[in-house]
């Protein structure tokens, strides 16, 4: 056989071999993502405050599912099987279209990173299996406790298949616009218009100059109108006559909240502030360590006995849900602290 027909001979062989494989491959399944059955969610009802964002998080658990995977709320109705048309239709929310992180200058610089957005008031998300409840659903509308809320199932899919999640139960709380507060998780109603501060050291009163005690000063938050966006702290004697707020010389002021265009007479200090309060569950100077609430503080330093310097301090951990004119009031309701020296 001469080189030309052999070289011819295998190339036809090598072409065959080639078109053989292709074929076989492509005979061959596509590789597909496993769906385990191990996979579940470790929380099955939820139960939200109306009112305000609320994320639930780290409940589900994807096990030998292959990621990533896609979730989707079917069947949400009612609990009598009723629909839910105030959880399947998109209703306007605002959305963070720029992260929050606690060093912007002014009002507009916060409300430039926010935007609106059609939601449903409660879904899932898509990749995650985590839950959201918008703050913009109210019990005015949407079943709250001690209603027995809603039920709804849950389609989990990969290329492997799909699997169902069924009877999750949803069973919101009413609103509380503010925490921490003395409201009826069940009815909404407050039993105490009032609580004590969070925040309290080396506070002397003024006539007995023994050290007072939180139980003897009241907390007393309360919204002025629907329609502002201001926070203004007073401070208050047994009798309600105004305490000055200079008196807590020591105060960070800039830094009690995040507020802005702050206004300090005699009788109050006020802030122009964007809501809720605070604006994201994001640790920053004005909060606690986890960022959940805010922290304001305020301080005093007097001489004392033997001239020992005492660094006093009144403060609260707080959280307000609702736009508008929020006056949050300390009641020394015993007696005025001493600001001067021994």
């Amino acid at each position: 056989m001469d080189n030309k027909r052999y070289l011819s001979l295998f190339g036809v062989l090598l072409f065959g071999f080639a078109f053989a494989i292709t074929a076989c491959k492509k005979n061959l399944p596509d590789a597909r993502l496993s769906l385990g059955s191990d996979s579940q969610f470790t929380t099955t009802v939820y139960k939200p405050v109306l009112g305000r964002n609320t994320l639930f998080s780290n409940n589900f658990n994807a096990a030998s599912s292959s990621l990533p995977l896609s979730f989707k709320i079917i069947n949400m109705r009612r609990f009598n099987g009723d629909p839910a048309p105030e959880l399947t239709e998109n209703f306007p929310v605002t959305v963070w279209k720029q992260s929050y992180l606690g060093d912007e200058k002014s009002l507009a610089e916060i409300e430039a990173k926010r935007t609106t957005e059609n939601h449903p008031l409660f879904e899932i998300r898509e990749h995650s299996g985590q839950f959201l409840m918008w703050a913009k659903a109210k019990s005015d509308f949407v079943r709250a406790q001690p209603d027995s809320g809603y039920v709804f199932d849950v389609e989990m899919t990969n290329s492997g298949g799909r699997r169902y999640f069924k009877n999750f139960k949803l069973q919101p709380y009413k609103e509380r616009p503010y925490e921490l507060s003395a409201a009826d998780p069940i009815t909404g109603q407050i039993s105490s218009g009032y609580i004590f501060p969070g925040i309290f050291n080396n506070i002397r009163g003024e006539r007995t100059n023994r050290y007072l005690s939180p139980v003897e000063v009241q907390v007393l938050t309360r919204k002025v109108n629907d329609t502002g966006n201001s926070l203004t702290f007073k401070f208050v004697d047994s009798l309600y006559n105004p305490i000055d707020p200079n008196k807590f010389a020591a105060t960070q002021w800039p830094t009690v909240v995040h507020g802005f265009d702050m206004v300090k007479t005699n009788e109050a200090v006020s802030y122009k502030v964007a809501y809720p309060v605070p604006l994201a569950a994001y640790p920053t100077i004005y909060t606690d360590g986890s960022g959940q609430a805010a922290r304001a503080v305020f301080r005093y330093d007097r001489q004392g006995f033997g001239n020992v310097k005492e660094s006093a301090q009144l403060g609260l951990y707080f959280q307000l849900f609702e736009k508008g004119d929020w006056e949050i009031t300390f009641w020394f309701r015993t007696e005025r602290p001493k600001f001067t020296n021994d």
